[in-house]
């Protein structure tokens, strides 16, 4: 199973007690996956559909508790994918329908549905556990997360800019930034942060999916870490490495050309010890200096060994040059 159907059944176990929150949910699913027909005699049939099982049980629970009432499910072939089934949750009676779409403000006092079953007004998803009802709901109808393996980015698709908008604008409400993109004829909101993820997990309550999710985040940072470190560590290497191997040539130059008698005694003691200890470090080189000195004291005396060398070549002779 996936890590987005892992969220999906976490969230399709949980049932908010408030009935409002429960009506919030709702809301969400029927307005990105919901269809009214409407007949020849003016009656209205509501459906809602969906791929996965589990959300399919979900809807029916929240009809059920929140309404009181059953509902038909039928299971049907999805045209398009010959090996997938379409979930579609049918309610026929009108006037369960009608008390339905008025509790989620999915249709006014008028009758009036709200264009392509957008919810006309906010008083549903005016408190705080309610929106994160309306997320959750909007996530099991239309939404989905890859693979925190892989890469980090939380998707709802929505059928129209308006809801797209909407949604937006609620998760921002937790201060997480959701964008929008078009898709298609669809429009995506979507988070790519993984920590901003993490969040909206914590929003839609699905606990054991956002610890999942952090387990994943923590070893990835981890690996991330020591790669950083190793690839710092080889980096300083392969200098240190690329340096001394540049100061032993200028040295064996000089030691070529003019030999070591024509350098001063500093010099030539440093000049020594880098041919015979050419894997030390600045501060190793140092150490073994009597007296010692630091590694600023070591690397002035290497830098003119390399103008010494330098001239050297440029020159092809002369006496004493420094």
């Amino acid at each position: 199973m996936s890590f987005s159907k892992d969220v999906k059944e976490e969230l399709s176990r949980q049932l908010s007690a408030a009935r409002h929150c429960q009506i919030a949910e709702l809301a969400a699913m029927i307005s990105l996956c919901g269809r009214i027909i409407i007949t020849e005699k003016d009656k209205y049939i509501l459906k809602i559909h969906t791929e996965n099982l589990t959300v399919a049980r979900k809807y029916f629970t929240l009809i059920k508790k929140t309404f009181n009432i059953n509902t038909e499910i039928s299971i049907k072939r999805n045209s398009n994918l010959r090996m997938s089934k379409m979930y579609t949750l049918v309610i026929l009676e009108h006037d369960i329908v009608i008390r339905i779409l008025k509790a989620t403000k999915l249709i006014d006092e008028n009758k009036e549905i709200g264009e392509n079953l957008s919810v006309v007004d906010n008083l549903v998803i005016q408190n705080a556990c309610c929106k994160r009802a309306f997320i959750r709901g909007a996530y099991l109808a239309t939404g989905s997360i890859s693979d925190p393996e892989k890469t980090y980015h939380f998707e709802i698709v929505a059928p129209s800019e308006a809801k797209a908008k909407q949604l937006q604008k609620i998760i921002l409400e937790f201060d997480i930034d959701a964008k929008i993109v078009i898709r298609k004829r669809y429009y995506i909101v979507y988070v790519k942060e993984g920590s901003q993820i993490v969040d909206l997990l914590n929003v839609m309550e699905a606990h054991v999916a956002l610890m999942n999710l952090e387990n994943v985040r923590i070893l990835k940072e981890m690996r991330n870490s020591i790669n950083r470190q190793v690839n710092c560590e080889a980096a300083n290497i392969n200098k240190t490495v690329m340096a001394a191997t540049k100061q032993i040539d200028d040295i064996l130059y000089i030691k070529d050309q003019v030999g070591f008698s024509e350098l001063s005694e500093g010099l030539e003691e440093i000049a020594t010890l880098r041919i015979e200890y050419p894997e030390a470090s600045l501060k190793e080189l140092g150490s073994l200096l009597s007296p010692p000195i630091g590694k600023s004291g070591v690397n002035h005396r290497l830098r003119k060994l390399s103008i010494l060398a330098d001239n050297l070549r440029e020159l092809k002779g002369g006496s004493k040059l420094w």
